[in-house]
């Protein structure tokens, strides 16, 4: 299970770093959770893929330094990255975005249910973004 595990997720930063959220969203159980860094709790798949396009305008990101684990049940997984973006639009209550670029350290951690995922939750430094595009 924990390589099943560590697939899934490897598939979804895979598809992330594609810019593919339709692929990104298959992977999602129908009772799918997105946790957001400092914000509040998505529920759905419609949900994320509002969040997708809205990331999609704003940001342009790629993930590297990618390391994925996974539980011996295969039921909760982690990952650990780095974000190499550009701040492409300004996003409300944010600083002003002039297409500047950021390298941010990040992680997620996932629950597993039914082979999809059930949760993503994401962590980043907000305040070194900020600092990073101020």
């Amino acid at each position: 299970m924990t390589a099943q595990t560590k697939a899934l997720i490897a598939a979804y930063y895979d598809a992330f770093n594609r810019g593919d959220t339709d692929a990104m969203e298959a992977m999602l159980h129908e009772d799918f959770e997105h946790h957001v860094n400092e914000g509040g709790v998505r529920r759905g798949k419609q949900g994320f893929a509002a969040f997708n396009r809205h990331m999609s305008e704003t940001y342009r990101e790629t993930l590297t330094d990618m390391v994925v684990m996974a539980s011996d049940d295969g039921s909760r997984g982690a990952a650990e990255f780095v974000v190499n973006g550009t701040y492409l639009k300004t996003d409300p209550g944010l600083p002003e975005a002039r297409g500047q670029s950021y390298r941010l350290p990040a992680g997620a951690f996932f629950a597993i249910k039914d082979g999809q995922i059930a949760r993503v939750t994401t962590y980043y430094n907000l305040a070194d973004w900020i600092r990073q595009v101020s």
